[in-house]
């Protein structure tokens, strides 16, 4: 069984390299966004087969500061990162 989560973890692992090349190729924010939620994401499990492949107790640990940190990210992405010139919305003065 162990051998199942490490070969789910290396699959993973190509997942990342290769979203990552396409995040080097697309240059929009919208992108950008949603690549670096993906690499959180992706992160988390990855560590979490890793755990449970190598019998590391802290992996959950870990699993749940990556979590947090994903999403702390793509709030400060949309707060500082999204210009306000996107928005379609027109003011009145």
């Amino acid at each position: 069984m162990n051998t199942l989560y490490l070969a789910a973890a290396v699959v993973l692992l190509l997942t990342m390299v290769l979203g990552l090349a396409r995040v080097f190729w697309q240059t929009s924010r919208a992108d950008s966004l949603l690549a670096a939620i993906l690499f959180g994401t992706t992160g988390v499990a990855l560590v979490l087969l890793l755990g449970a492949g190598l019998g590391l107790s802290g992996a959950v640990d870990m699993a749940l500061v990556f979590a947090l940190l994903a999403a702390v990210l793509g709030v400060a992405f949309v707060l500082r990162g999204w210009p306000d010139g996107d928005s379609k919305e027109k003011r009145e003065p």
